[in-house]
């Protein structure tokens, strides 16, 4: 299990723009502890996306994530937040964005599949959270860990999503 653990990770930093989320939370007031959060959040999505989502895997995923040096500079409740809700939720998660997605899911990259779950989530258990911030939020990640234009794709997905599940809010902001 070891072996698997670390091709995932080697993939990560490779897959993921070539940093992972202790690289890039290196520099000093780079990212709040939220954003910090959502970074490593999404790592563990990601590898459990390639284990092949398995509730087996979930427990493994936290640990390891929770085992990076540059984990406590992160909300470590969010992060723990995000990560079981899209582990408990994820198939109603797909449910609600699939319609808005050009493609079959299996030919979404990890990433992106992982952003979206993420702020799928948002929008949905964390009504607290402003559907502009949480949008935003899933743009950088994929920004910063995604395709050439995959930024572009997750707004398009998650504003649609965002006009589905929260419409008074967004009528509210155009005022």
């Amino acid at each position: 299990m070891t072996t698997t653990r670390a091709a995932v990770r080697i993939g990560k930093a490779t897959l993921i723009a070539g940093k992972s989320p202790r690289d890039r939370a290196g520099r000093s007031g780079d990212h709040s502890p939220r954003r910090r959060a959502r970074e490593f959040a999404l790592q563990g999505i990601y590898s459990w996306l390639l284990r092949g989502a398995s509730d087996a895997d979930t427990a493994d995923v936290e640990a390891d994530i929770r085992a990076d040096d540059a984990f406590p500079e992160a909300d470590a409740q969010w992060f723990k937040t995000l990560l079981h809700g899209v582990f408990r939720e994820a198939a109603a998660l797909r449910e609600r964005f699939a319609p808005y997605v050009d493609r079959p899911l299996r030919e979404v990259s990890p990433i992106e599949h992982g952003i979206l779950l993420i702020g799928c989530y948002e929008l949905l258990f964390c009504v607290d959270v402003p559907y502009r911030v949480t949008i935003n939020e899933a743009v950088e990640l994929a920004k910063s860990f995604g395709g050439t234009d995959g930024f572009k794709f997750v707004n398009g997905v998650l504003d649609k999503v965002a006009a589905d599940v929260r419409p008074a809010e967004i009528k509210a902001s155009r005022r």
